[in-house]
């Protein structure tokens, strides 16, 4: 405990890629017990919102599958098989720990028979081309580097006509993003073995791209029907696009 208390964090804007990748899977192996009561608080509780917002937004028309990237412990991946009964939902994570933790939550209630939860890279997914309806990822792109190539293997792995639906925080001047990201990760570190972590987190939120630059960052990556969804007064948005159809 000791040492997590005394560790600190460069900015993401100091660090190579490799550093940054290792920095992230540390951070997340020791935030794991506290993990989804820390999300809770430091978004007042918005977060389960936003979530049911994105879950309510998807559509399975063809695998009826979803893959959940960067799934943590599973929040996204359940409210959505809560919302979809008859689809079913792989999560994917490289942190063996918050996949251990997603695991028994997924037991406790009641979808171990629907939900499959696998250790992999959102780099290089290991998944077939056109596998799932839907590609998801909640909090976890401003985590990963290169942006481009995580959206790109989910554009691969999603069916034409597909949907590639990206939750990520936002930091926007008011008094909102100020309670956030600058008065509540103070609070937050009496309840973390890793205080630093949550540094980390309001870090790598005020370094990610404008709304309107990921969207680019998106149409760079070959999606369409590109969309952004303003949620509690621009704490975060959803991005949406699709996968274009052939011919």
């Amino acid at each position: 405990m000791e040492k997590h208390m005394k560790k600190q964090y460069p900015s993401v804007k100091d660090i190579t890629d490799q550093e940054r990748i290792g920095m992230v899977k540390e951070i997340f192996s020791t935030v794991t017990a506290r993990y989804d009561f820390l999300n809770h608080f430091l978004s007042l509780r918005r977060d389960v919102a936003w979530r049911r917002f994105t879950a309510r937004r998807m559509s399975f028309f063809e695998t009826h599958r979803l893959l959940d990237i960067a799934t943590g412990t599973a929040d996204l991946t359940i409210a959505t098989a809560r919302r979809h009964r008859d689809i079913a939902v792989t999560g994917l994570d490289f942190v063996k720990d918050m996949l251990d933790a997603g695991h028994a939550k997924i037991a406790r209630k009641g979808l171990a028979e629907r939900i499959q939860m696998v250790r992999g890279d959102a780099l290089s997914l290991p998944f077939r081309d056109d596998s799932f309806d839907v590609a998801s990822m909640a909090f976890g792109i401003r985590n990963i580097p290169d942006k481009m190539q995580a959206l790109r293997e989910m554009a691969r792995v999603v069916v034409p006509g597909g949907r590639v639906m990206i939750l990520e925080m936002c930091y926007t001047p008011n008094w909102f993003s100020s309670l956030m990201y600058r008065t509540l990760p103070r609070i937050a570190r009496r309840f973390s073995l890793n205080p630093a972590a949550y540094e980390y987190l309001a870090d790598s939120i005020m370094n990610f791209p404008s709304p309107n630059e990921f969207l680019g960052l998106m149409d760079d990556s070959g999606l369409v029907d590109l969309k952004k969804y303003k949620l509690t007064f621009g704490a975060a948005y959803l991005y949406t696009g699709m996968k274009q159809r052939k011919g």
